[in-house]
């Protein structure tokens, strides 16, 4: 354990990276989500064709692969950007498609009267999702998305493999000079079980609280 214990500030470095990573690349992931269940349910065809392409697209593809292809191949045609940036905006992009489809099975799971009582209000179809039909599709899909929370946390130690140093990266550094995995990898391991467990209190005090009585 002394070796734990003797690289903290390294751990904590690397612990508020993967912090750093996970929030922003979460707040990221919400909009995008949200962009494309819009496009998902909206009245024009082809948006709807290309939300469903990217959805599916980026459902079937590893992370590990978008994140290598964007670290050394987005330079190659001019486009750089910092490494955490840039895995930052690929996670991003990556967990938006899983965000989408949460949020969309919470906007099936409204009955279609909603949206009839909201056009027969005047409401235009933005005004009508942003109002009367998200706000109820997101209290249905509060556990959903706060796995996708857990989720991506998970997903940004992938990062240590195009070169970020976030916890995981941290952690293999540490290691290298202590040669004692075990309780280096249990610390790390140990550090992403306790952010998991904070994502999950806190989204099955919001779940409870956003529950809608039946």
């Amino acid at each position: 354990m002394s070796a734990l214990f003797d690289h903290l500030p390294e751990f904590w470095q690397g612990l508020v990276v993967t912090l750093q990573m996970t929030v922003t690349s979460f707040a990221g992931a919400a909009v995008v989500g949200l962009v494309i269940v819009a496009m998902r349910v909206g009245p024009v065809p082809v948006l709807r064709r290309v939300a469903t392409v990217y959805v599916e697209t980026l459902q079937n593809l590893p992370l590990l692969v978008l994140l290598v292809l964007a670290v050394f191949g987005l330079p190659e045609i001019g486009l750089k950007a910092g490494l955490t940036t840039t895995a930052i905006v690929v996670i991003a992009l990556y967990e938006g498609a899983y965000i989408a489809e949460a949020l969309r099975s919470g906007v099936n799971a409204i009955s279609a009267g909603q949206g009839e009582a909201a056009r027969a209000l005047g409401l235009t179809f933005g005004q009508s999702l942003r109002h009367v039909v998200l706000p109820q599709a997101l209290r249905t899909v509060v556990q959903p998305i706060g796995n996708i929370f857990i989720a991506l946390t998970m997903n940004t130690s992938l990062a240590a493999a195009v070169g970020v140093v976030e916890l995981t990266a941290a952690a293999n550094r540490v290691n290298l000079l202590e040669a004692q995995p075990i309780p280096i990898f249990v610390g790390a391991g140990l550090a992403y079980a306790a952010i998991a467990a904070g994502a999950g209190f806190v989204t099955g005090r919001l779940e409870r609280r956003l529950a809608v009585a039946r």
